[in-house]
């Protein structure tokens, strides 16, 4: 099977590519645009996951940095235990992170010219998409470690816990949402 002939794969059934759950029906409608070429699809789907992986690398090695730097801080020394393995899960989520979202770079680098750009984009669509759990562990790991010095008792973890639920339905929820609502209305005008 050619790069051209490969099915669509999840990554492109929901997000910024929900517009491509009509692409199929665009040829049954008189109205409608001529259908994408695949060479054309893949490549707007790649530079997509550039400009997505543009935004998300620079929050993550923005807050990477901050995080290698706090170990340094006279601070630090002062912390307990508990608030050191905050710590440590931290930065490891946050290198974590970095790798994932850096990946789709070397990926590309490595594969360029060898016909692979549809594999490239799926692999780059699944680590983006890890990337993006290991950045909300990252960030919710940072709330939690500066939350438990400035608010009392268990507050800081409710707060944690309140962010984490935002990120998961704005991150997550949302999107699945939109896919199904997108699933839906395609369905109908398919019938």
């Amino acid at each position: 099977m050619t790069m051209t002939e490969q099915p669509a794969g999840p990554a492109e059934k929901g997000g910024a590519c929900c517009a491509h759950a009509h692409h199929d029906d665009r040829a049954t409608r008189p109205d409608a645009e001529p259908p994408e070429p695949a060479r054309e699809r893949v490549n707007r789907r790649w530079n997509e996951v550039l400009q997505e992986t543009r935004v998300t690398q620079t929050g993550v090695q923005i807050l990477f940095g901050f995080l290698l730097s706090v170990a340094f801080t006279p601070l630090f020394r002062e912390l307990e235990t508990p608030d050191k393995v905050i710590y440590v899960m931290t930065v490891v989520f946050g290198a974590s992170a970095t790798g994932s979202l850096i990946a789709p770079v070397s990926i590309h680098r490595f594969l360029s010219g060898q016909r692979m750009k549809d594999e490239v984009v799926k692999a780059a669509g699944r680590l983006m998409m890890c990337g993006m759990v290991l950045l909300a562990l990252t960030i919710g790991c940072t709330l939690l470690l500066i939350l438990r010095f400035v608010v009392p008792g268990v507050l800081a973890e409710v707060l944690v816990g309140g962010v984490m639920l935002w990120f998961g339905l704005c991150w997550y929820v949302l999107p699945l949402r939109l896919r199904r609502k997108a699933a839906r209305r395609a369905e109908r005008e398919q019938a």
